[in-house]
C-alpha cells in the first residue's frame, strides 16, 4: 500500500544543500531520501526529550535518585549471571 506524499519545499543555505548533495551521494541514496531520513530521526529525537522531560519534571532529585539506583542494581543482578560473556560484564 503506497502512502500519500505532500510537497514541502525548504528555504536552505546553499552551504547546507551542498552539504546535503554530497551525504546523499556517498551514501547512494537521493537528497530527498537523505533530508526524510534526516527530519524523521531528529523529529522522534524531539519527541522522545519531550517525553522524558515530561515525566522527568514530575520527580523531584531524591525520586529520580532511587529510580536509578534501582534500575542499576537490576541491571547488576543481570549482569552477574554466567550467560554473559566477559567483555559484556560490568
Amino acid at each position: 500500500m503506497k502512502t500519500k506524499a505532500s510537497l514541502l519545499t525548504l528555504r536552505v543555505p546553499n552551504e547546507l544543500k551542498h552539504n546535503i548533495k554530497l551525504m546523499a551521494e556517498q551514501q547512494g541514496i537521493s537528497i530527498n531520501q537523505l533530508a526524510l531520513y534526516a527530519l524523521t530521526k531528529e523529529i522522534k529525537e524531539m519527541q522522545t526529550f519531550n517525553q522524558l522531560e515530561k515525566y522527568w519534571s514530575k520527580k523531584n532529585e531524591d525520586e529520580i535518585s532511587g529510580d536509578f539506583a534501582s534500575l542499576l542494581s537490576r541491571v547488576k543482578e543481570k549482569n552477574n549471571t554466567d550467560d554473559l560473556p566477559d567483555w559484556d560484564k560490568i
